[in-house]
């Protein structure tokens, strides 16, 4: 697995967070699939500990899905196809990277647990009774000092990630030792709190529109340039791609058409602060960094068309 970067934790694409990002992910599959609408995650110091109330890992197969690649439920694209996840491959890459990694799956009043160090198994329980404990999984890790170094989790950090998760999921709560995150209006909510709702740096009111595989925002403000936030399947894609460029082009083809003019890009989206998330199957990444999305399977030509039948028919 590509983590990016090692890092000392004072840079946002740091290993550590990735680390904590793979392990989110899968929580966060398990909401998109309907399992479970709360996920809490605590951190003390180096120590990491992420539990979802999802269907939980299948006993009989908790090391192996943890530990062996190309294992996992993921595989099942009517399942997962709109997965942020790397196919079970993160949790097994954080396992492999900390000095200690310990997981419990939950399932109708039973638990597994699997205890590796430096991705060694240590421990094993294959069965117990857990009365009263929600199915789901915990998983609980310290990043190897021996591979990162000496590092630290900047708090903000994972709050951004986590409220960045609560806007593309809406429904569901997340808790950073004990801080709710929560979203009712999705990207609406995340431009809001990146630009503010100042009338002074703001405009217009932000246009909003939520579909099943599209959803966007975005407002124009005192400035110059275009600033994005774009996503695939609840992935954020700092450096853009395909998705965000047919955004682009579907933003300028529909207010040529609404007000049947041929205004250029730079007339329509400077000063432009934009949000929008695209659902698909089959998505390409830059070296599997997840920062640049090359390719995606769906059609982009639909996806700018879509983009731009909203904004001159819905939204002017």
């Amino acid at each position: 697995m590509y983590i990016g970067r090692l890092g000392d934790g004072s840079d946002l694409d740091d290993g550590i967070y990735v680390l904590l990002k793979e392990v989110i992910d899968n929580s966060i599959d398990e909401f998109i699939t309907g399992h479970g609408r709360k996920v809490e995650v605590e951190i003390d110091g180096n120590n990491v500990r992420a539990r979802d109330f999802g269907s939980g890992i299948p006993l009989g197969k908790l090391v192996e899905c943890v530990s062996v690649i190309n294992t996992g439920a993921k595989y099942n694209d009517d399942v997962y196809q709109f997965s942020v996840g790397l196919n079970g491959v993160g949790t097994k890459a954080v396992n492999a990277l900390s000095e200690k990694f310990r997981v419990v799956s939950y399932r109708g009043g039973q638990y597994a647990e699997a205890l590796f160090e430096r991705g060694d198994l240590i421990k094993e329980t294959k069965k117990g009774k857990a009365p009263g404990e929600s199915d789901g999984t915990l998983v609980e890790f310290r990043p190897d000092v021996e591979i990162f170094g000496e590092y630290g989790y900047n708090i903000e950090f994972v709050q951004r990630r986590l409220w960045n998760y609560a806007c593309l999921n809406s429904g569901l709560a997340l808790f950073l030792n004990g801080q709710k995150y929560e979203s009712k209006r999705g990207l609406l909510d995340l431009l809001e709190r990146e630009v503010g709702t100042d009338d002074t740096k703001v405009t217009y009111p932000p246009a909003h529109f939520r579909g099943e595989r599209l959803e966007f925002a975005f407002t124009h403000v005192e400035g110059y340039g275009e600033t994005y936030w774009s996503f695939v399947n609840g992935q954020y894609t700092s450096d853009g791609g395909t998705h965000q460029s047919a955004f682009r082009e579907g933003m300028l083809k529909g207010v040529n058409e609404f007000y049947r003019k041929s205004y250029g890009g730079v007339d329509v989206r400077d000063g432009i602060a934009g949000a929008v998330s695209v659902g698909c199957c089959g998505v390409g990444v830059e070296r599997c960094g997840k920062n640049n999305v090359v390719k995606l399977t769906m059609n982009l030509t639909k996806l700018s068309t879509d983009a731009s039948q909203v904004l001159s028919t819905k939204l002017f």
